[in-house]
C-alpha cells in the first residue's frame, strides 16, 4: 500500500477500468430499461397497467365491466393494477442494477470506497 494510506497504483487502474465499463454497461442498461413493457394487474384482473422498466406509464386496458361498476371499484382496480406494475418495474430495475454494479464491492479498497 502507497504512503497515507492510499491505494498503489494498479489498484486506481483497476477502480478506473471497472468504472468506465460501469459506465458503458450503465448506458446500455438504460436502454434496455427503456425499452422493456411490464404489465401490472389488479387483483381481479380486470384493470392492467403498463410501465417501462424506468416507471414510465404506457398504457391502461379496463375491462368493459369494470367501467360498469361504482366508481371506487374502478378506482381500487386501477390503483392495484399501477401498484403491481410499479413494483415489477421497480424489482426489474434493482435487480439489474445489482447485476451491472455487482463486483465494485470486489476491489478492496477501503481507502477509495470510503470503507
Amino acid at each position: 500500500m502507497a504512503a497515507f494510506g492510499l491505494p498503489n497504483f494498479s489498484q486506481l487502474t483497476e477502480a478506473f477500468q471497472k468504472a468506465q465499463q460501469i459506465q458503458k454497461d450503465a448506458v446500455q442498461l438504460q436502454e434496455e430499461l427503456d425499452a422493456l413493457v411490464l404489465e401490472g394487474s389488479s387483483e381481479d384482473g380486470r384493470a392492467r397497467v403498463t410501465i417501462s422498466g424506468n416507471q414510465v406509464p404506457q398504457g391502461v386496458v379496463l375491462d368493459p365491466g369494470l367501467l360498469a361498476e361504482e366508481p371506487h371499484v374502478v378506482e381500487t382496480a386501477v390503483l392495484e393494477a399501477m401498484q403491481a406494475a410499479h413494483q415489477r418495474s421497480t424489482e426489474t430495475m434493482k435487480a439489474r442494477m445489482e447485476k451491472l454494479t455487482g463486483g465494485l464491492g470486489d476491489l478492496n479498497m477501503p481507502n477509495l470506497l470510503g470503507g
